[in-house]
């Protein structure tokens, strides 16, 4: 690796598993020290246990201030500071706006847009001149796919929350910038779903997808990595697909 991020200090929300976890390996070996967290202890464990070094984790739920506070709490006792944001913990619920219940659209709002909103917002004390914040959106966010609707619109929602932040926080040198994946390779996609019909989903997603395949999450961290470093500079406000053509083609 590079050491693109030595020194640096960086924070992954839903870095238990996933994109997060493959966010949080791959800053460490770029040399960052990360912060990971997550709603799960033993899976928050696990996490920690794979990346091996220079990471703290963190159990807590991103939707819920008191856990927030904790977080930045820790973080400021141990690092003082923060070069990097990767808000990126969040839920799906697959279910049509007909049968979609109260609850669920909460469960995704919560975490999705105000766990994203005011991650950001407790992290801008620590948060270091020419920092650099990564909004993990989604590449759903501009597409009318059935039974996506709350999904899609709280990712929108994280969309707009990039343009506006990267205005605000401009004056500082903070750059704000939201990545949005498209189908990638993880438990968060498959859900509930049995090895047969993962199967079936992969096929599926390989079809619709013009690269013929799912991507993987070292894709999506090696995107997360150029927006995070000063490898993208001069890039704030942006939305960086990496979705194998899905949105563009």
């Amino acid at each position: 690796m590079s050491n693109t991020l030595n020194g640096k200090v960086a924070l992954v929300t839903g870095g238990s598993s996933g994109i997060g976890l493959a966010i949080a390996r791959r800053f460490v070996d770029e040399g960052a020290h990360v912060f990971i967290t997550g709603r799960d202890e033993t899976a928050l464990e696990k996490a920690r246990a794979t990346i091996g070094k220079n990471v703290t984790a963190v159990q807590g739920d991103a939707s819920k201030e008191a856990d927030l506070d904790r977080l930045f709490a820790t973080v400021k006792a141990e690092k003082t500071k923060l070069d990097i944001v990767v808000a990126n913990a969040g839920a799906n619920v697959n279910a049509t706006l007909a049968d979609t219940t109260a609850n669920q659209f909460d469960l995704v709002f919560d975490l999705n847009v105000r766990g994203t909103f005011f991650t950001v917002q407790k992290s801008l004390p620590l948060l270091a001149a020419g920092a650099s914040i990564v909004l993990v959106a989604s590449a759903l966010s501009g597409k009318g796919l059935p039974g996506y609707s709350a999904y899609s619109a709280s990712k929108a929602a994280i969309r707009s929350f990039g343009r506006t932040w990267a205005a605000e926080l401009k004056d500082r040198r903070i750059r704000v910038n939201t990545l949005s994946p498209g189908g990638t390779d993880t438990p968060f996609l498959f859900g509930d779903a049995t090895p047969a019909q993962v199967e079936e989903q992969r096929a599926a997603y390989g079809a619709w997808i013009p690269l013929g395949r799912l991507g993987r999450p070292e894709e999506i961290a090696a995107a997360a990595l150029f927006l995070a470093s000063s490898e993208s500079s001069y890039s704030t406000g942006m939305d960086l697909v990496a979705d194998g053509g899905f949105t563009q083609l």
